[in-house]
């Protein structure tokens, strides 16, 4: 028996094309029966502030064939056989290795992704242009054991204030799960391992003004019932989802951009591929103009090198990179001792 297959009709730059959707009702969150042609209609309805937020630079695929509640595996490189409209970049990952790495550029491309069983959209924070350059400094707020959203929205105005004071302007959304996402336009003048030593710096001053709410601290048992700021986030082909993106849980909640007045009463789990499309009707896209007037990283470069001067040094990088120059040692603290 052949398998199931419709058309989707998708507006785009170049006209209209017909894509085409196999199993389209595969039930792709089963607890509230999401099928992967409501995605598909999903991208094809919020492309436009998904594209202006994740388009146009590199971007890993996180695809679930069976659904949220099967295996994942990550695309990064342009699959056999995807169509000419499905972009690519050669980018420099950090083993050194160049590679074409995925870009999206039009709506076709994100329903394509669809197709190929994506549901959550990882953007790098550098655009085709300059891909070692990012245009981005973001702050990942990952609550810990013991807090949750209601923890990580009390200290994101904190580190609003922290980051004003460097001269940079914060957007904000929701990861999509219980943590918040800050996001400064920077031009593009600084290396991916310079913006890491900007956010660094931009969470030790939050520690410092909330010692008991915030940690930088990058080893488990060292951070205790705080937010964490995930400052690995920021590294080279180190992502998180994007805006607008799906998120891979039961509850089908997409990382949405808010705007600070409602941070107070927001709740993260009202947005939902379901909900998302009326909410852009009735409010419109909050990042509309993010990236009009970017910042500068100079002044959290200023305070990284002041904190190395006090004694502060580099910090632990994930384990999958190679050993990067003045790095402490890649062992929890607990197992150090007892060595």
């Amino acid at each position: 028996m052949a398998s199931e297959r419709i058309t989707l009709t998708v507006p785009g730059p170049h006209g209209d094309r017909e894509i085409g959707l196999s199993s389209p009702s595969r039930v792709l969150w089963p607890e509230l029966g999401i099928t992967k042609r409501e995605l598909a209609e999903y991208m094809i309805a919020v492309s436009e502030p998904f594209l202006r937020a994740n388009g146009d630079r590199p971007v890993s695929l996180e695809r679930f064939p069976d659904g949220v509640g099967g295996e994942s595996f990550f695309s990064k490189n342009p699959p056999k056989g995807a169509p000419d409209f499905v972009e690519a970049v050669t980018v420099t990952y950090n083993s050194g290795r160049r590679h074409p790495q995925l870009v999206l550029t039009e709506p076709g491309s994100a329903v394509w992704a669809v197709q190929m069983n994506t549901i959550v959209f990882h953007p790098w924070a550098s655009r085709t242009a300059d891909t070692d350059n990012p245009v981005e400094l973001r702050i990942d707020l990952d609550p810990q054991p013991g807090t949750a959203f209601a923890e990580a929205a009390a200290v994101a105005p904190v580190m609003r204030d922290v980051l004003a004071e460097a001269g940079l302007t914060s957007w904000i959304k929701t990861s999509g799960n219980r943590g918040i996402h800050l996001f400064c336009p920077i031009e593009p003048t600084h290396e991916f391992l310079d913006v890491r030593h900007a956010a660094i710096a931009a969470g030790r001053e939050l520690e410092r003004r909330l010692p008991d709410k915030v940690t930088t601290a990058w080893w488990k048992e060292e951070r205790g019932e705080r937010i964490f700021v995930d400052f690995n986030q920021t590294n080279r082909d180190r992502t998180m989802a994007g805006a607008y993106s799906p998120r891979a849980l039961p509850t089908a909640t997409v990382s949405t951009p808010i705007t600070w007045d409602e941070l107070p009463e927001v709740d993260p789990t009202a947005f939902t591929v379901r909900s998302i499309p009326e909410r852009l009707d009735a409010v419109g896209d909050p990042w509309e103009t993010f990236g009009a007037e970017p910042g500068r990283i100079g002044t959290l470069l200023e305070w990284w090198e002041r904190d190395l001067s006090n004694g502060l040094g580099e910090m632990p990088f994930p384990p999958e990179f190679p050993k990067m120059p003045g790095e402490p040692p890649r062992v929890q603290p607990s197992r150090g001792r007892h060595d």
